[in-house]
């Protein structure tokens, strides 16, 4: 299983927010390439690089800083982040990304989504995002009338590269992941599930991967000190 280091870019710097909440926000350095690059430097294998303007404004609104990150890398990354169309989505891919991530499009307009992969195989991930039971979009703000294994049902015949699960009330709060939605949403998904949001302890990483999933992204606690990278990589092992 891989560890995925998680950068969230707002205003330009690297943030963390706690569930998501614009207003419960740690601000963890102005270079999010600094961050990025000491990720690469501990051993993480991938990077997730979030726009978080872009998700609540639903148009890129950092490109040049994640594009910055992009080009101190050598390991790859995927992005997302108000991407809602295939011009972000390309333009990202042409700056070095590995994948990009769409969620809010694919709960609104799951047909154009199906789409934009097929446009792009293997480059695009669904970013499923709940709380509650159900589909949050536009930066985890609106709640969807939808659940997690109807969005999945609809997008099955997609040919994306992974599906990104958080439970967004976990998000930020070091308090474990959501297992039983994760190991539903695993039974449901035709694509291989990436763990995000509550990761905490180097445990956490352990029951994750011993539930065979492709990946789980740490962001809080590698950036509060509370889980080290090595730790967490030995752990996924």
């Amino acid at each position: 299983m891989e560890v995925i280091p998680a950068v969230d870019i707002r205003g330009g710097r690297c943030v963390r927010l706690e569930q998501g909440l614009a207003d419960r926000e740690t601000v963890y350095g102005d270079d999010p390439a600094a961050a990025a690059r000491r990720w690469q430097a501990e051993g993480a294998g991938r990077l997730h690089i979030v726009d978080l303007d872009g998700a609540f404004s639903g148009a890129p609104a950092n490109a040049a800083a994640v594009k910055g990150v992009l080009a101190a890398l050598t390991i790859p990354a995927e992005v997302g982040g108000g991407i809602r169309d295939e011009a972000a989505a390309r333009g990202y891919l042409s700056a070095g990304a590995g994948w990009v991530v769409v969620g809010t499009r694919a709960a609104r307009d799951p047909e154009s989504v199906v789409a934009l992969a097929g446009a792009l195989p293997g480059k695009i991930i669904l970013g499923l995002d709940c709380r509650d039971g159900k589909v949050r979009t536009s930066g985890w703000v609106d709640a969807e009338d939808l659940s997690a294994g109807e969005l999945i049902r609809r997008l099955a015949g997609a040919p994306f590269a992974a599906l990104i699960f958080t439970n967004t009330a976990r998000d930020g709060m070091l308090t474990g992941p959501d297992f039983a939605s994760l190991a539903e949403v695993q039974k449901a998904s035709p694509w291989p599930v990436i763990a995000s949001g509550g990761v905490g302890t180097s445990e956490h990483v352990r029951r994750l991967a011993g539930m065979n999933l492709a990946g789980c992204i740490v962001g809080q606690a590698l950036y509060k000190g509370s889980l080290r990278l090595a730790d967490a990589l030995r752990a996924a092992e």
